[in-house]
């Protein structure tokens, strides 16, 4: 074996590692009080609806095994597995930007300065996140409403009752998204401005007291 044969194995590793560390590169932002507070309700239910998807899996076996071993299929399962896949879907979204665990691939942005980070993330929050989930919010309260005084059901026979449900749901994510982008909104002001006074920056300065 060559010299060159022993280190080709390594060589694919790097290029993982480099392509990983672009797509999940994280904006390292200070954190607040009130952000703190809002990213644990967040994670508490994103946690919370990641267990949803236990309950979709056994759904959707109980519904192949009726199907294929007993002759016995169920437009109520069905659709009983796409309500729950919807909603753990829907109420982790918000989990997903508390963490800032969505996907980015930008080569852009991961090479810009913490700062340059940080204005590219107040602008997007200001001109585009932000106005988007208000009007989302704004549409979808009055067509989850509007579901549960018509008495919306599935046009499927058989099929589930309370459509109301999900789009009340579709309208609570939305909301969650909203409060999530607030959070972060109030990391990259801290970060840029000084306000409202990051956390780290107060323990710094109570160690610096008490050393003194």
């Amino acid at each position: 074996m060559t010299v060159s044969d022993q280190h080709s194995p390594q060589q694919p590793r790097a290029s993982v590692s480099k392509a990983d560390e672009l797509i999940h590169h994280h904006t390292e932002l200070p954190t607040t009080r009130v952000s703190q507070w809002l990213d644990s309700i967040l994670a508490a239910i994103g946690k919370s609806a990641s267990w949803l998807w236990v309950v979709v899996t056994a759904v959707i076996i109980w519904a192949v095994v009726g199907r294929y071993v007993f002759g016995q299929g169920s437009v109520f399962l069905e659709e009983v597995q796409w309500h729950l896949a919807g909603t753990g879907w829907l109420l982790g979204l918000a989990y997903t930007l508390v963490v800032d665990d969505h996907v980015r691939v930008d080569v852009l942005h991961e090479r810009m300065s913490l700062k340059t980070q940080g204005w590219v993330e107040l602008l997007g929050l200001l001109l585009l996140l932000l106005p988007f989930l208000a009007l989302a919010v704004y549409e979808m309260v009055p067509y989850a409403i509007s579901s549960y005084q018509v008495g919306e059901t599935s046009q499927a026979p058989a099929g589930l009752s309370h459509r109301w449900v999900l789009k009340s749901i579709l309208a609570l994510s939305f909301t969650l998204l909203f409060i999530a982008a607030l959070s972060r909104l109030l990391k990259v002001t801290a970060l840029l401005f000084g306000f409202p006074r990051p956390i780290r920056c107060e323990t710094k300065k109570n160690k610096k007291e008490d050393a003194s």
